[in-house]
């Protein structure tokens, strides 16, 4: 029997169709093992035993813990929809609002670790944000845009900059749990913001002006 040349073709070897049902086992386990006992003592072993399937099938899927967890997450973690009511006080605290309940669905003491477990690495780091970071970033970000084109917002304020300190708000707190991400504490952030801190901001920039001395911030009050 003539021997097959490189040039003709071969069959195709095809693997086994990947389960759906062990991904979902899985990734239910994970979040089940981050419940108990957070992210540093979380091992592949432990969740194949809790999703009854085997280290090396896990490591088929992800490949290692860090991208494991980054799906189990990202599972739990809807991503909000960005009000458009027309009201920038009602938009932004709704926004906010659903910004702090996807993360308060996190288990506890999981996104400290795991964002020093992924920040040495840049492929890792990158999937840590486009993974829990960006989408509710984008979602506020949108809900600004509509303020500013509605006239809302003054056309000096710094929108990604407004924009990080709302954000920071939730990931703040959810990174340290030093302080309660309330509706309360939501709705008076919002309109801290959007009042602005200042009681008279250009009493203070005359005052500033006026003061004289040779502080290296006065150049701001021009």
């Amino acid at each position: 029997m003539p021997r097959a040349t490189e040039d003709q073709a071969q069959p195709e070897r095809v693997g086994r169709p990947r389960d759906p049902a062990i991904d979902v086992a899985v990734l239910d386990a994970t979040l089940a093992a981050l419940a108990d006992g957070g992210y540093a003592r979380l091992t592949l072993e432990d969740v194949a035993r809790r999703a009854g399937t085997t280290k090396p099938a896990i490591r088929r899927r992800w490949s290692g813990r860090q991208r494991l967890v980054l799906a189990a997450l990202s599972s739990r973690l809807s991503v909000p929809r960005a009000p458009d009511t027309g009201c920038t006080l009602c938009d932004l605290d709704e926004c906010l609002k659903l910004f702090a309940a996807a993360f308060r669905r996190m288990p506890a003491e999981v996104l400290g670790p795991l964002y020093a477990d992924c920040a040495g690495d840049r492929a890792l780091r990158d999937a840590f944000m486009a993974t829990l970071f960006e989408p509710p970033r984008a979602a506020v970000e949108q809900t600004l845009e509509r303020a500013h084109a509605r006239g809302d917002l003054d056309e000096r304020a710094d929108r990604q900059v407004l924009l990080d300190l709302i954000g920071s708000f939730v990931h703040y707190r959810a990174l340290f749990g030093h302080a309660p991400v309330g509706d309360r504490e939501i709705e008076r952030t919002v309109e801290t913001l959007l009042r602005g801190a200042a009681a008279d901001y250009e009493q203070l920039v005359a005052h500033g002006r006026q003061a004289g001395g040779r502080s290296a911030m006065h150049r701001l009050h021009a």
